[in-house]
């Protein structure tokens, strides 16, 4: 793997250990200033689409608020120039107390060594009873 693609895979390590501890300013360093998030869900082809760094940043807080115990498992990371692709299971308790647990991958675009774009897509998957 080149030095490039090196330091963008760690680039998303980093990215998902934020995301896990729920650090909108760890998750927030890896983007650029004027980030695009496509959300896995909406009424558009692409999801919903946030666009720039406050918006992103207001996205996935309200993620964590949504899901307090949201996590992404299993992660696993390629990159090739300026594009990279994460695979990870979303996992999370929804507030009726079902849960969710879904595979998925969000294909990444960077600029000047930092996420320009992020588009999420996730199984669509019945919800799990709490046990």
């Amino acid at each position: 793997m080149s030095a490039e693609n090196q330091k963008t895979v760690a680039l998303l390590d980093a990215l998902f250990a934020a995301f896990n501890r729920h650090d909108i300013e760890g998750v927030m360093a890896c983007m650029t200033d004027d980030c695009v998030f496509e959300g896995a869900a909406g009424s558009e082809a692409f999801g919903t689409r946030f666009s720039g760094a406050d918006a992103v940043a207001a996205a996935f807080v309200k993620v964590w608020t949504t899901y307090p115990d949201v996590s992404w498992q299993g992660t696993s990371h390629f990159a090739a120039g300026d594009r990279a692709v994460s695979q990870w299971t979303f996992c999370a308790t929804c507030p009726d107390g079902r849960r969710i647990e879904a595979d998925g991958v969000d294909l990444f675009t960077l600029k000047g060594g930092r996420l320009a774009l992020k588009q999420a897509f996730r199984k669509d998957r019945p919800l799990l009873d709490p046990q």
